[in-house]
Order: structure tokens, then C-alpha cells, then sequence
């Protein structure tokens, strides 16, 4: 690797890890990227694929398929490999078969020296973040899970056509487990800079009710679009990329991945999507909000079934 390039190895080339890759080839940001899949012929063939448009994208990249080897070298390895979850089934339900293919995977990562970030897209993502960090022995801020950040940005999309304001404008955060148990932290939800509660308090055409079935809608998302389509993808795609992006970039941004809590919320070695800074060296800091008691008993619950199925695959 060339000093100062930044290289991006994605372990999965499945409808999550390219949507995830198209997404960077769109929105730049690197310069190495690499494919790395079991099915070697399917990696070639998304590399080829993905390298024809270049000539459309904003800035020069060069992608190919390639082995754990290259993960030596790169920034983040981003992992999205494991079974998909099928109609009706939990994503905690998928937890035994990919944990087990979560540490056959890191282990090949770790031995060909990599020393970046890991980045877990993998489903159940908390308890498989928790997996990769176990397996790989790196510090757990440089190992980050894709959290609830596809979740929160259901939410401000939901709540911005609710209200038909811009989503871009709609500020707040899903948090807890990436699945059933995740909740919204009204407390903090804010359009532009009014609290949410005060816009649905001030107009009679808004009420608490619409916002609860917004969060039934948000929290029950993945359920109807893989009824519809079998799979969801384009959505974790995009937020794999603005992670990526934020690490890549030292920006510092405050996203709800999931991050190790080692006592922030009265929590502890646990893997959840919570509001945390990430820049260049992965999570700066968990972002610990003054979230109310009735916030703070959802947020226990959700770990304590987060940890219920950990206890199966440590």
C-alpha cells in the first residue's frame, strides 16, 4: 500500500456489502477498495462491475478482488458476510450461525496483521460487534457496529414526511439493540432547533399517538420490507458509507453506532447502538445524553436482552 492511501476492505459482497460499495464508489472518499468474498468469482465480478463506472464517479479509486491478506494494510475492514435473515425470523434468531462465521472471519482478518477499524454491518450487529471485538483483541473503540444508525435515520425520514419538513432537519436517535427492544429518545428529538414534543403540543393537526406509530413503523421496518423484497439493503448501505465517511474523514460526527458502554447509561460490557463521536481512531467518546427514567429503563431492558443472547455464543 501506497503511504497515505486510504484503503477500505469490505468482507461480503452480498445486497448489504454492495449497496454498501456503491455507495462509496458514488460518494468517494477513498482511494483502495477491496472485495473480499468466499465466492472469489462473485468478488471479481463486482469489482469489474463497480470499476466501469469510475469514469462517472468523483474521484479515482482503484477496486479489486482480493484476499484477507489485504486487509494488512487498510483503514477499516468493513464486514457485512453472514446469513441473511429470512421472513418472520428475528435478527436475534440468526445469532449462533453468524457468530460462528463472525470468528472465522475476524481471525483470518487479524492474521494477516491488520491493525485499522472494524466495522460490523453482520446481523444481530450488537452481539456480533461484541463477537468480532472478543475474537480480534483490538481496543474495543477501534471496533464499531453499524448500530442503530440505519434505525435513526428511518426515524428522521418518518418524522420529517410526517411533519413535511426536510429529514436532513429532523435531529434525534433511535438507541438500544438494533431490533425489537430499540426505542426513540423523544426526550431528544428536535426539527431544527424546537423540541418535537413542543411542535406536537403547539399544533392541534400533530399528536402523540402519530409519533408512537412512527416508532412502531421505524422499529418494525426491516419485517415489512423483507416480506416485500426479501432483504433490506440500500439503507445500511448508505449509513455503512457515512461511517466510513466520518472515520475516514476525523469529522467527529455524532452517529448511534454500536459502542462498547463501560458505565455510561449504567451499563456495562455491552455493545449498543447509543450516540457516540467517531473520528479517525474509531469512538472517540460514548455521547452519555441526560435521557429520562422511563428512557433509561427501555435502554436497560434492551441490554439485558442483548446480554441474554450474548450468554449463548461467548
Amino acid at each position: 500500500m501506497k503511504t497515505g492511501v486510504r484503503r477500505v476492505a469490505l468482507v461480503g459482497t452480498g445486497f448489504v456489502g454492495m449497496s454498501f460499495a456503491y455507495s462509496m464508489l458514488n460518494q468517494g472518499g477513498l482511494e483502495e477498495f477491496v472485495l473480499i468474498d468466499v465466492n472469489k468469482d462473485k468478488a471479481e465480478g463486482e469489482a469489474m462491475d463497480l470499476s466501469h463506472g469510475l469514469p462517472f464517479g468523483p474521484q479515482k479509486m482503484d477496486i479489486w478482488a482480493g484476499t484477507y491478506e489485504d486487509c494488512r494494510t487498510a483503514d477499516i475492514v468493513v464486514i457485512t458476510a453472514g446469513a441473511n435473515q429470512q421472513p418472520g425470523e428475528t435478527r436475534l434468531a440468526l445469532v449462533e450461525k453468524n457468530a460462528k462465521i463472525m470468528r472465522g472471519i475476524v481471525r483470518e482478518i487479524m492474521k494477516s496483521g491488520f491493525n485499522g477499524i472494524l466495522l460490523v454491518a453482520s446481523n444481530p450487529v450488537d452481539v456480533l460487534t461484541y463477537v468480532a471485538w472478543q475474537e480480534s483483541g483490538l481496543p474495543r473503540h477501534r471496533v464499531i457496529g453499524s448500530g442503530t444508525t440505519l434505525d435513526t435515520a428511518r426515524l428522521r425520514f418518518e418524522i420529517g414526511k410526517y411533519l413535511n419538513v426536510d429529514p436532513r432537519n429532523v435531529h434525534g436517535y433511535i438507541i438500544g439493540e438494533h431490533g425489537d427492544t430499540e426505542f426513540p429518545l423523544w426526550s431528544h428529538t428536535t426539527v431544527g432547533v424546537q423540541p418535537i414534543m413542543d411542535v406536537v403540543a403547539n399544533n392541534p393537526k400533530f399528536n402523540q399517538e402519530d409519533l408512537e406509530q412512527i416508532y412502531v413503523n421505524v422499529r418494525d421496518a426491516a419485517y415489512h420490507i423483507i416480506e416485500r423484497k426479501r432483504a433490506t439493503y440500500y439503507g445500511i448501505g448508505m449509513a455503512l458509507a457515512r461511517i466510513v465517511r466520518a472515520i475516514l474523514g476525523d469529522e467527529n460526527s455524532c452517529l448511534s453506532v454500536s459502542a462498547y458502554l463501560n458505565g455510561q447509561y449504567g451499563q456495562n460490557d455491552v455493545f449498543v447502538g447509543v450516540p457516540a463521536i467517531v473520528n479517525r481512531n474509531g469512538i472517540r467518546e460514548v455521547f452519555e445524553l441526560n435521557i429520562t427514567e422511563e428512557e433509561t429503563e427501555k435502554l436497560t431492558k434492551s441490554v439485558n436482552v442483548l446480554k441474554e443472547t450474548l450468554n449463548t455464543v461467548k
